[in-house]
């Protein structure tokens, strides 16, 4: 027998696999499917104080290997999510969620986070400072070690849910801005976001995205992902979920050796609506394929 059972800041999951937020929503959708209640957990549609329609479109383009999205944090607002998604979501969903709150301004952030902190659903808030599609706040605090930090500090004031900061690899060292996080309070760290990239259309010699740019995620960002995790892992005493470019069981067992606690599927879900029961499914057999009895035992494994 192998156990695939890990432990985020005292909260037991029966496996570390989590659907990422922006590509799971609130779980509505997927529960049609199949029973999402064999997740870990999942991190619900990143939200914010007010409701956002979002950037114009297109906001979706197609690469190799992956895909640049410039959504730009569509949501009904915090209000709407505690009143209408997160009691709809308790009735088929019965383990705890991850709260993805982003904002604009650092108060912004305090309110939307102690709103949601008050929720009996949510395990962990997942404060992203490191969207890299919306103008101002997203990614302006993520790039910024101070920054990140002073977000960090603000929230964990008006918080008692363990609070995870959602990194970007858009910087030129993601090991000070994690310290940075630390030092200021921080629970835990995810990463990474998506890098930022964009395409042209060859036809119009226009940028693909109304927005220009956007965050480049899927398979193709993974060996990046995992030298952030390593780095991060390696530099702090926090945990860490590790994301970017998982696709297989293969991918989380490697996402773990390098550190990560537990592993986020992004934009797998995409391609894949069923990809996360499937790694969930393989996870064991994996596991044995490489003499793994405990998946909490390879924490870390690649530089302890």
């Amino acid at each position: 027998m192998v156990s695939t059972k890990v432990v985020l800041s005292g909260w037991e999951l029966d496996n570390p696999v989590i659907p990422a937020s922006g590509t799971f929503g609130f779980g509505e959708e997927f529960h049609e499917m199949y029973d999402i209640n064999v997740l870990g957990t999942f991190s619900f549609k990143g939200t914010t104080l007010d409701a956002r329609f979002g950037n114009a479109t297109p906001r979706i383009a197609e690469c190799t290997s992956g895909m640049i999205n410039a959504v730009g944090l569509q949501n009904p607002g915090v209000h709407h999510v505690i009143e209408h998604e997160l009691p709809k979501l308790k009735t088929f969903f019965h383990k705890k969620v991850i709260a993805n709150i982003s904002g604009f301004a650092i108060d912004e952030y305090v309110e939307t986070c102690r709103l949601i902190d008050s929720q009996e659903q949510v395990g962990i808030i997942e404060l992203n400072v490191s969207c890299p599609n919306v103008h101002g706040g997203g990614m302006a605090f993520g790039v910024s070690a101070e920054n990140a930090a002073a977000v960090t500090r603000a929230v964990k004031k008006v918080t008692t849910k363990p609070l995870y900061v959602k990194l970007s690899p858009n910087v030129t060292d993601i090991v000070e801005i994690a310290k940075a996080c630390e030092d200021a309070g921080a629970d835990g760290l995810s990463l990474i976001n998506t890098l930022l990239g964009m395409r042209i259309d060859l036809r119009t010699k226009k940028p693909v995205i109304a927005n220009t740019m956007g965050g480049f995620s899927g398979p193709a960002i993974f060996p990046v992902a995992l030298r952030m995790v390593y780095q991060v892992a390696k530099a702090v005493g926090i945990p860490v979920i590790g994301m970017g470019g998982v696709s297989t069981a293969e991918d989380v067992i490697e996402m773990m050796l390098a550190g990560a606690t537990a592993v986020q599927v992004g934009a797998q879900n995409l391609v894949d609506p069923f990809v996360c029961p499937k790694i969930i499914e393989d996870l064991p057999r994996v596991m044995q394929k490489y003499g793994i009895t405990e998946l909490k035992d390879i924490i870390g494994g690649a530089w302890k």
